[in-house]
């Protein structure tokens, strides 16, 4: 017997949807508007606080094209009723290879509205020492 996501899942889900086809197809500063107020993202150990200052920081990214593969990603709902999501993926921007990447959500229902308060990226490269 097939059972109904749960609420918090099919959130995570859909805010993902939402964040990469933005990020991918559309200008990247408008991105600011899903974070709170006073969102933290830390993009490569570097942190922005604020919508603004995130929606300036994404939009100052250097490259011109880019499009995100999404893997897998993991949601769960948290003690204090928000949504924790974990994605792992593939990015191409421009002429690079691919590569991939790791990005973590918490989503805060905010204003009646839901509204991602932490977002932290990170590039999965390695250095491997020979």
């Amino acid at each position: 017997m097939a059972c109904e996501k749960e609420m918090w899942q099919t959130l995570g889900e859909e805010f993902v949807k939402v964040y990469y086809s933005q990020f991918d197809n559309t200008d990247r500063k408008g991105l600011g508007e899903l974070y709170s107020p006073d969102a933290f993202l830390t993009w490569e150990g570097t942190t922005y606080r604020g919508k603004e200052a995130i929606g300036g920081k994404l939009a100052s990214l250097p490259f011109q094209f880019i499009k995100h593969i999404i893997t897998k990603q993991d949601c769960q709902p948290t003690i204090d009723s928000c949504v924790l999501i974990m994605v792992f993926g593939q990015l191409k921007a421009d002429d690079d290879p691919p590569m991939a990447f790791h990005q973590v959500f918490m989503l805060k229902c905010v204003n009646n509205g839901w509204a991602c308060t932490n977002d932290v990226f990170r590039l999965g490269v390695h250095n491997i020492a020979v």
